[in-house]
């Protein structure tokens, strides 16, 4: 059939038109494409083609209060693989195995993996410079030595459970590192390059550099100083006593700042993994409860003083030996009792029927408002993962038994660190505080402080006047009472012994017990409080005034020495035993003859110097309490 040429002409032109529709929408979409979507494209095409090798930031340093380093960082490179680059998966392998130590086997499972880059675990991961020198000189194709750190604890063991370690990966595990891993981690950079499919690189495109952003530096409220006297004192108890376990806690009590703290037994951070998990993964003064014992009987007397309950020095009540409660004897520790005394040497004695009398004085709604009070039965808040909260009756469910034991210590569950911040509140004028270890944040590279953390008030639990009475009381303990091993000439040193019975399988363990004591210094102005607990003490009477006492007292001496606090006159004399070591007081010899200091036959050792017949130094000086028979020196001159 013969087409018209009209109809050819029509056709031509929807032909001719279809055509341009087509070349515009193609046009229209690579204008598009190239001027719209380029930036993107471009990026998604280098995101396929780009590789990175991380780099590590610097973990944020852990130090003291006076800056001294605790937990740092020390290079350790690491072995990066890009499996696509390696040539030769077997040879790669046997090379890199034969230098780690490890089996070729493995490594060769590893670089073989369809990932765009691998790490060899855990042996080619934080090695040494010498190792990663060596890997880096094979040339391996593939094989990369990535720029790595890992942690570094200088001191060893020491305050291993308050720092806790990281891990592999630098994260935090355990203690303040895991507590505070976000601050401490820093944001890992990078290198990133650009390789084709096959893994080789693009020489056209240039390499991009992230720098890692470091970790910010923590500064803690402990003071290195009172910690290695911790650290030593519990170091002497454990050779000396080998006992299950043993803590100690000195604590600022006008602040809540922690100066120290340490558990035995302890382990070394750097090599968590040679300890076993019992071992670094329990914090003993957070974590461990137990019956206090009569270190409890604290806040049953600051209770009853601020409750009008009772007059120390002159409300008198006899012991026997026990009390009867709801058909139940409830003994003091001294058989046949100390008979007819004020309330004041029921404290310095540690009478347990005293205290039954106060707590029924009290009542069990009161007494347990205080105990709540002082923070007892809830965390106190501290910042270290791991705090137990210990058990207390539900007052609902109190008896007069209950009553009678909870007033002495018996049938309660604390934790170490809750009696150290509710004893603080008892002493420093009735204000309790949550303790805490973090001070301030520190900027890495400018050193500039970026926050830090203040003291933090829960509540007022008691008054001033009743806190200074309850200092005196506790003074008196160390000075004439049950806790004379913890006296400390010039200090004025008050405190409290306790002895707990340990309870398995619902009945108490025989000669088993935790002894504890708990310190507070100086008496009129207390600027620590300390708290040791050495579980079952071997060879020796278990109680905290044979075993704790005298190490609360070395701690309280020195660390008060090193933190410069200066020491007191008007203490209350050390009332002697016969263990007691004869003490003389220095006498002011300077203007004295020699003749005048023989015939005077003082019970000392004369070392003199100097040329003529009077004194005109002495060495120590007047006032200075020496033990009988030491030496000291005089230097003779005319007058």
């Amino acid at each position: 059939m013969r087409v018209s040429n009209v109809t050819v002409r029509r056709r031509l032109v929807v032909a001719l038109l279809v055509g341009l529709f087509i070349f515009a929408v193609i046009v229209t979409r690579l204008g598009y494409v190239q001027l719209v979507m380029g930036n993107w494209l471009s990026e998604k095409a280098k995101d396929s083609w780009s590789r990175n090798i991380p780099f590590e930031p610097n973990r944020g340093e852990i130090l003291d209060r006076n800056g001294v380093p605790l937990a740092t960082n020390i290079s350790a490179p690491s072995v990066l693989i890009v499996p696509r680059q390696v040539q030769n998966p077997a040879s790669t392998a046997e090379a890199i195995a034969a230098s780690l130590n490890t089996s070729k086997e493995k490594v060769y499972e590893t670089i073989t993996q369809k990932q765009s880059m691998v790490w060899i675990r855990p042996e080619g991961k934080k090695m040494t410079n010498e190792k990663a020198n060596e890997i880096r000189k094979m040339n391996l194709p593939g094989v990369y030595i990535a720029e790595d750190n890992k942690r570094h604890y200088p001191n060893g063991s020491f305050l291993s459970h308050v720092l806790g370690f990281s891990g592999i990966d630098n994260q935090g595990l355990t203690g303040i590192e895991l507590y505070y891993d976000e601050e401490l981690s820093g944001e890992q950079g990078q290198v990133e390059y650009y390789a084709d499919a096959k893994g080789k690189r693009m020489p056209s495109l240039a390499d991009d550099y992230t720098k890692p952003i470091d970790g910010l530096d923590l500064r803690l409220t402990i003071d290195s100083k009172v910690q290695t006297i911790i650290e030593r004192e519990l170091d002497i108890a454990e050779a000396t006593y080998n006992p299950d376990g043993a803590v100690a806690i000195a604590m600022n009590p006008n602040t809540g700042e922690i100066l120290g703290m340490a558990s035995r037994p302890d382990f070394n951070p750097e090599h968590f993994q040679d300890f076993s998990p019992d071992i670094w993964n329990q914090n003993k003064p957070v974590w461990s409860t137990y019956e206090p014992g009569s270190t409890f009987k604290i806040i049953t007397l600051a209770a009853a003083i601020e409750e009008g309950k009772v007059d120390l020095e002159n409300d008198h009540f006899h012991d026997p030996g026990s009390i009867e409660v709801a058909g139940r004897k409830l003994k003091c520790w001294k058989s046949g009792g100390h008979g007819s005394q004020t309330f004041l040497e029921g404290v310095q004695n540690s009478c347990n029927p005293g205290f039954v009398m106060l707590g029924e004085r009290l009542g069990k709604e009161k007494l347990f408002s205080y105990i709540h009070k002082f923070g007892f039965g809830e965390k106190t808040g501290i910042d270290l993962q791991g705090e137990a909260s210990g058990i207390l009756f539900d007052v609902k469910n109190v008896g007069p038994l209950e009553l009678a034991t909870t007033a002495f210590g018996q049938g309660v569950s604390v934790t170490p660190i809750q009696q150290v911040t509710a004893v603080s509140a008892a002493v420093n004028g009735g204000t309790l505080y949550e303790p805490y270890i973090a001070k301030e944040w520190i900027d890495p590279d400018t050193g500039a402080v970026i926050s830090k953390n203040t003291p933090q008030v829960k509540r007022q639990v008691i008054r001033e006047e009743t806190s200074k009475e309850v200092r005196h009381a506790l003074e008196t303990v160390v000075a004439l009472g049950t806790g004379k091993n913890a006296f400390v000439e010039g200090y004025r040193v008050g405190g409290k012994t306790g002895t707990a019975q340990k309870a398995k399988d619902g009945a108490y363990l025989k000669n088993n017990h935790i002894v504890s004591f708990i310190g507070i210094a100086p008496a009129d102005d207390p600027q620590i409080v300390v708290y040791t607990a050495i579980d079952n003490p071997k060879d020796t009477l278990q109680f905290g005034g044979v075993v704790a006492a005298p190490i609360v007292g070395n701690i309280i001496n020195d660390s008060l020495t090193v933190m410069d606090v200066p020491k007191r006159e008007d203490q209350i004399e050390k009332e002697k035993t016969w263990l007691d070591e004869e003490t003389i007081e220095m006498p002011n010899l300077v203007g004295m003859s020699s003749k005048e200091i023989r015939q005077a036959m003082y019970n000392l050792k004369i070392e003199a110097s100097g040329d003529g017949d009077t004194v005109v130094a002495q060495a120590p000086d007047p006032g200075v309490k020496l033990p009988a028979g030491s030496e000291i020196r005089l230097y003779m001159g005319d007058k």
